[in-house]
Order: C-alpha cells, then structure tokens, then sequence
C-alpha cells in the first residue's frame, strides 16, 4: 500500500495486501510497529514510551490482564482511562454485538427513530437522578460535555460557565475551555468566553461567583480524577441548593466516575442531597468496543433545545445513536447487574484501600491513599529524612512530580503492573482497574507498592539511578522546547 511505501526503513515490510489478514499482518509486523505507529502517527508517544520502558506489544487483553507478544501477562491498573470496567473482550458484550452485527439492522438511517436507542434510553431512565428523564447520545465524554453546555446555554439563556480548577472534561474546545489545568489550555487560547474558575469543595466560593446571576452551568466532576480529590460530606447537596436559588444548572460529569466506578451506579449517589440538571456519562458505557457517551437531563431543559419541529435537528451528531453503540450500552448494562459490579466495586475497593493503607503505612514518601470503589490515588510528598529530602528536591526540581514515575516504572517492570501518573505535574498515582479484579489481584498491588516505594526509601539505590536517568531526560527536553 502507498502509506507503507513512504517508509524508508524496509525492515518494516511486509505490507497489507488483499491476501493478506488483518490478524495475520498484525502478528507479521508485531516486532516493528512502533516504527510504523511513529511514521504515520503520534512519534512523540512512542518517544515516551521507549524512555519509561513501557513500549511492549501488547496482543490480547482478557479481563483485568493485558498479554504481550512474548506471553507476559500484565495486571491492567489503567484500564484504558475507566473504559474497561468489565474488563477487556467480557463474553456477554462480545456475543450482544455479534449478534446485531449479524441482524443486518438497519444503522443511521438518520431520518428515523432508531428502536435501539430507544430501547437503551428506557434502560437507563430508572438509574438517573429524579427528574433526569431526557438522554441525548453521542460518541464520547468530551463530546457530552460539550453538549451539555450547549444545552445549558439554550435552556437558561445565560453565557457563563463555572468550572474548577484542578477539574477535567476533555479536550476538544469548548470542553478545554472549562479544564482547570492550564498545561491543556495554555496553547490554545482563545477557548470558549464567559468562563469562570473556581476552587473545587469551595461551598462559598460558588455562592459568590453564581451571585451575578450570569452562569448558565456550573460543570463539576463528583471526584475530580486528576488527583482523584473527593469533596466534603456536605458540598454537592449545598451546591444543588446554590445552583438552584441562582437559577445556573448543576452539571455532573460522571464521564470516568459512573457506570459502578464508585460503588454506586453514579458517584453522586454518595452524597445524599445532590440533585444535578444535567449528568454526562461515557467510558465504562461502551464495554471498551463502540465509543458512545450520553447527556442525561430535566426535560425542560431538552424541550429549550428542541422546542418546535423546525428545532428538531438543532443540535445532532452523525455517529449520535448507532446501533452497534446502543448494542453495546444496553450489554454493558445488562453486565452491570447481572456480575453485580456496582456492589463488587464497593468491596473491592475498601479491601484495596485498606491494604494499600497497611502496606504503605510508615513510608515516608507516602502523604495519602484515598478512594471511592476502585477509584483510588496513592499521594506522594517530600519525605522528612534529610538525605531522603535532598534526593526529593533534586529530582523535583527537575520535573514537578518525577517522582511517581519513579515508581511506575518498577512497577511495570518488576510486577507486571500498568499505572499512571494522575496529571501533568501529579503527586498523584491513579488505578482505575476493572471491576474484576480479584483478592488475589489485590494481594499483589499492595505487595507491589510496598516493595516498590521500600526501595526508594533506599538512597543511594537502583531505584534513584533510574531517577538520575529520568531528571537527565526531564532536563534535556526542558533545553529543547
């Protein structure tokens, strides 16, 4: 094909061709994809990956495991940013879209009223909030968001977002506009106008933004997933009041904290009292096959957007309920209860939590390990031994929360364990493993952290040569931007 001929390295043949599988062309290339994924897509990535040592060739993914082309299991701790919360290839999604893959039906007539989302938009109706009875879908979390204020803007007739900082609701524009970290942002600008920022779990300081009567929405994630920060007792159903006696909509973004994350079907059920205008979900939604999000909202506030027939189409998305994408909800729903995940997620979580916390107990490094269901973060800080600080300081100076990597890395590399850092500059590791995970799963996290962050209380050591390579690395590409 022409796109394998503009590689000038011949190692990276053989090509596709009409002969050929796909699945056999994978497995024939395995060894010099990342060649191939550099030349014709992000190169950067695959920079960063030879450099943290994760570049492995990943060829199968079966629950909470990941299996590479040399038949090394991995324990998935990332789960592909929450998507996979029944884990990677779960038979029941598998067979339900197999099975209208084979009914030939009729997808994206457009100018119809496709059964399957209806069907998926009456199953999700009892889980939603009190008055939430309205869904408009769509193909991804960002897109939800976007939608959202959209639809708050139309509904209330005001201009002005409130956000958080710290808070993230994707990438695109409009959704950038209202992410709190400015490393996303700063590129970019101008974003979308008549936004505001203010402090996340900050009852008074929403109440005094929302006084000017300006807002249409305040968009808020239940637990904010950079950093995994979860609010006081007492904020979001202070916040519903807020909102509603100013008039400005009360948007919950439950892109990553829905679907069972929490141990509840939506995180805001923590927190009794809450009563959100517009929630948007996605992720965990698709079962990890076909990209679908939703805007679940009061009715009123869809009837603003679609008030007569020539509004009908006012605001639409080609992909917007396809029928491989309802397929796939309605699965992941029907998993959802009958795996009893919600309840699974709950007591999986308190048992890792409570075994992180033992087993990090009286490390230095360590300042915190917090989470709701299986959305936990292990924080960082600068230890109190001197030399140990000294180390710190040095590493930090070189790149604001380098020290996670730090323990990334050993994880993968000695344990088998994919995690991440929470954001850009994060203390912060986040796991967002499947639902699935077992006892036995959870044994080995803890063990793994334990021994991991032991050996860096150990200076000098393997684990701070590392450390030394990673500063050079952070340094070096300071010098070059």
């Amino acid at each position: 094909m022409r796109c394998d001929a503009a590689i000038s390295d011949d190692k990276i043949a053989p090509t596709l061709t009409s002969t050929v599988m796909i699945l056999d062309t994978l497995q024939q290339t395995s060894a010099t994809h990342f060649e191939r994924y550099g030349t014709f897509l992000n190169h950067q990535m695959v920079n960063v990956l030879k450099t943290l040592g994760f570049d492995r060739t990943y060829v199968r993914g079966e629950g909470q495991y990941l299996y590479d082309s040399d038949g090394v299991r991995y324990l998935d701790l990332l789960g592909g940013y929450g998507v996979f919360a029944f884990g990677r290839s779960h038979p029941t999604i598998v067979n339900r879209l197999k099975e209208a893959l084979d009914a030939t039906l009729p997808n994206l007539v457009k100018f119809d009223c496709p059964q399957p989302a209806a069907h998926f938009a009456e199953r999700l109706a009892p889980r939603m909030p009190p008055g939430l009875e309205k869904f408009f879908f769509c193909n991804s979390g960002a897109e939800a968001v976007e939608g959202a204020i959209k639809f708050a803007r139309i509904a209330t007739g005001r201009k002005g977002i409130l956000y958080c900082d710290h808070g993230f609701h994707g990438l695109t524009t409009g959704a950038l506009a209202v992410n709190g970290s400015a490393i996303f942002k700063n590129d970019f600008q101008p974003l979308l106008e008549h936004t505001a920022q203010v402090p996340f779990d900050n009852v008074d300081a929403v109440a005094n933004a929302l006084k000017s009567g300006d807002f249409a929405c305040f968009v808020v994630e239940p637990i904010q997933g950079k950093g995994v920060h979860i609010p006081s007792d007492s904020y979001f159903p202070q916040i519903s009041r807020i909102c509603r006696d100013f008039g400005t909509l009360l948007v919950m973004d439950e892109v990553q904290t829905g679907i069972g994350r929490t141990g509840t079907f939506l995180s805001l059920e923590h927190w009794p009292g809450t009563e959100p205008d517009i929630v948007t979900m996605a992720k965990a939604l698709s079962g990890g096959f076909i990209p679908v999000g939703v805007i679940a909202m009061r009715k009123w506030i869809f009837e603003k957007m679609f008030s007569n027939m020539e509004r009908s189409v006012i605001h639409s998305s080609t992909f917007s309920g396809n029928d491989l994408a309802m397929v796939a909800g309605m699965a992941s729903l029907e998993v959802l209860d009958e795996g009893n995940y919600v309840e699974r997620a709950a007591e999986a979580g308190q048992t890792l939590l409570r075994k992180l916390r033992e087993s990090l107990h009286g490390l230095e490094f360590v300042r915190d390990v917090r989470g709701m269901g299986l959305m936990i973060g292990v924080e960082f800080g600068p230890p109190k031994s001197l030399h140990l600080k000294a180390a710190w300081s040095l590493l930090d100076a070189a790149s604001k929360g380098l020290f996670c990597q730090m323990i990334i890395i050993p994880l993968f590399r000695d344990f088998h364990i994919l995690t991440q850092v929470a954001g850009h500059n994060s203390y912060v590791i986040k796991l967002l493993p499947p639902l699935t995970l077992s006892a036995a799963d959870i044994d080995t996290i803890a063990h793994a952290f334990r021994a991991t962050v032991t050996d860096a209380q150990r200076f000098p050591g393997a684990i701070w040569d590392l450390g030394k390579t990673l500063a050079a690395n952070a340094i070096a590409a300071k010098t070059h931007r």
